[in-house]
Parts: structure tokens; sequence; C-alpha cells
């Protein structure tokens, strides 16, 4: 793969993961606080009664869920260094040199 394309899928994860913690965030920030603060946590429905469940159960999703957009995130930026610290198109032998400046490129040895 050249090294644009790591940079382009580094900054798609990046963005991806900001937008999954943006857009379902705000689902799993509760877990802390009610647990810092209340002796019971509850998991809340649009349609029925809340339920009580137990704290550390909210407290591992909300764990598995930042850390699924914390690995998004890292995947990214690795992704996005590879492509920065990679072989570029400008380091190419010579020989392997096609089109037009072929011949400057054979002149100068």
């Amino acid at each position: 793969m050249s090294d644009m394309r790591f940079i382009v899928i580094g900054i798609s994860l990046i963005f991806f993961g900001f937008l999954v913690l943006g857009l379902f965030g705000h689902d799993y920030q509760t877990g802390l606080i009610e647990t810092s603060q209340f002796d019971n946590c509850y998991q809340y429905f649009e349609n029925k009664e809340p339920v009580e469940v137990n704290c550390s159960t909210i407290l591992f999703y909300q764990s598995v869920f930042f850390g699924i957009v914390l690995a998004l995130i890292i995947a990214g930026i690795i992704s996005v260094i590879r492509g920065i610290r990679g072989k570029w198109d400008n380091n190419v032998n010579p020989d392997d040199m096609v089109g037009p400046n072929k011949n400057k490129n054979l002149d100068k040895e």
C-alpha cells in the first residue's frame, strides 16, 4: 500500500472514533455519575420504567465502549504515523523510473 493510503485511512479512523464518541457517548456517561453519587444504578428505557442493575455491569459496558473508541483513535494515529514515515514515490530507484525525466536521472550518474 502506498503511504498516502495509510494517511487517509488513519484520518478516517480518527474521525470515526470521535464521531462514535460524540453520537453514542452520552449513553455511557451516566454510569460513573450514578456510581459516585448514588448507591443504586439504573438502566433507562424510552418506553418503560427504569430497571435497577448492578453498577459494575454499567461500568464494564462503559469501559468496553471507551476501549473500542480509544482503539479506533490509536489505530488511526498509528496509521497516520506509518504513512508519514513510510517510503514515498520520490524514493524510487533511478533504474525503475519511467517517463520523460528518466534520461535526466541517468545522465546524473
